[in-house]
């Protein structure tokens, strides 16, 4: 399905398309399938279009071309705000947000649009926090963003706001996914947030440029937070909270779901003790999201994280060791590791390369990633590792 990204006429025919009043998302989605492209669509009868299942009024509004010039409008914003249009065909459109029930057929987005094609985790909660949650949203998204997760949030102020920052300070991009259009501030004190999110990471929105955050627009939102991400992180929220609108849209599209126990006398903890009740994971530290998101996600992970630390120049013999292999580090590697770190200090990464003689370097660094993947050692700050078992 999958196409080159798009020229400057056939955005035109997408915003129009986008734009026509009534057309939903499924809509689209199916005349795109049938029609192949907005430019079919448009040069299509109104009795193909009638065929193709829509109403004798929408297929009149098609037809008639009336959404065009809001469609230059669009782009002129798109232009002024280095916004870019990733429609359903384009090979950076996500591949997760494709398979769901109803994909929207463009995306707005302004930043660093590679980052659709990364590892996402979704990270939710209430808009009034209390202290322990935010704590345990900076905590835990800071962490899963160094473990190589592109955080997902909705910029919304409270728990996805405290995410979204932990996650650029630990150095990490993060995706803010909005209600309103990719130029609209919402809410308004998160103005320095959303300058930074542009900047270092990606602001994503379905809804069309100058689009206000109307309430009935954050469930239709929400849908996109998992629906990009392998997992879906729930910290705090009331029991029908936004938070768990989200949480139950991941489990319809079949994202894994992870909550944060709370205070059992705390309503803010009852969407995610609710859900933990229900079977989702109980989450204590990151690698309790790790160890359970899909075997794929893990390995790529691995890999990526094996790459950061080669690249970060550990120390000077790694720079002149031989290449880390594709497959897996055999286990009698991890078990000499495992042998020689501790569970009370810390031991130094140049510390166990040399200690090691026999293993280059750059395996070491690998099946070091491979166990703290598995949860079985814990980075700490400054190269030292711990064995946490």
């Amino acid at each position: 399905m999958p196409v080159e990204t798009i020229n400057r006429d056939e955005e035109l025919h997408w915003l129009a398309l986008r734009l026509v009043p009534g057309l939903g998302t499924r809509s689209a989605g199916k005349l795109i399938a049938q029609f192949r492209t907005p430019q079919a669509v448009f040069h299509a009868s109104r009795t193909e279009l009638q065929g193709a299942g829509l109403s004798g009024a929408l297929a009149q509004s098609i037809v008639s071309g009336c959404t065009f010039e809001d469609a230059v409008a669009q782009q002129e914003k798109m232009l002024e705000t280095a916004t870019a249009a990733i429609v359903i065909t384009d090979p950076r459109y996500p591949a997760l947000l494709r398979e769901i029930f109803d994909p929207p057929v463009l995306l707005f987005a302004r930043g660093q649009t590679a980052l659709l094609q990364s590892i996402m985790l979704g990270v939710v909660g209430t808009r009034r926090p209390t202290p322990y949650g935010m704590a345990a949203a900076e905590r835990l998204s800071g962490d899963l963003a160094r473990a190589g997760l592109t955080i997902v949030s909705g910029m919304a102020r409270g728990i996805d706001t405290a995410a979204h920052k932990a996650a650029l300070a630990a150095g990490s991009p993060t995706v803010a996914v909005l209600g309103c259009g990719v130029d609209v501030i919402y809410p308004s004190e998160n103005r320095n947030l959303s300058a930074e999110i542009a900047s270092k990471g990606l602001i994503v929105s379905e809804f069309p440029m100058g689009s206000v955050a109307f309430p009935q627009n954050f469930p239709i939102r929400n849908r996109i937070i998992s629906g990009i991400s392998a997992g879906l992180l729930v910290v705090e929220g009331a029991q029908y909270s936004g938070s768990a609108i989200t949480a139950r849209l991941a489990l319809d599209q079949g994202r894994e779901v992870f909550a944060v126990p709370g205070n059992i006398t705390s309503k803010m903890s009852w969407g995610p003790n609710l859900l933990i009740k229900q079977g989702a994971k109980l989450v204590q530290d990151w690698n309790d999201v790790v160890v359970d998101l899909p075997p794929e996600v893990r390995r790529q992970l691995i890999e990526s994280g094996k790459n950061r630390l080669l690249a970060q120049g550990l120390s000077a013999q790694v720079a002149t060791s031989e290449p880390v292999q594709a497959s897996l580090i055999s286990g009698g590697v991890s078990r000499r590791l495992l042998d020689k770190l501790k569970p009370d200090s810390g031991t130094h990464l140049d510390v166990l390369v040399e200690s090691i003689e026999d293993i280059s370097a750059s395996e070491i660094i690998a099946s070091l990633f491979e166990l703290v993947m598995m949860g079985l050692v814990k980075q700490l700050p400054g190269k030292n590792f711990v064995k946490v078992w």
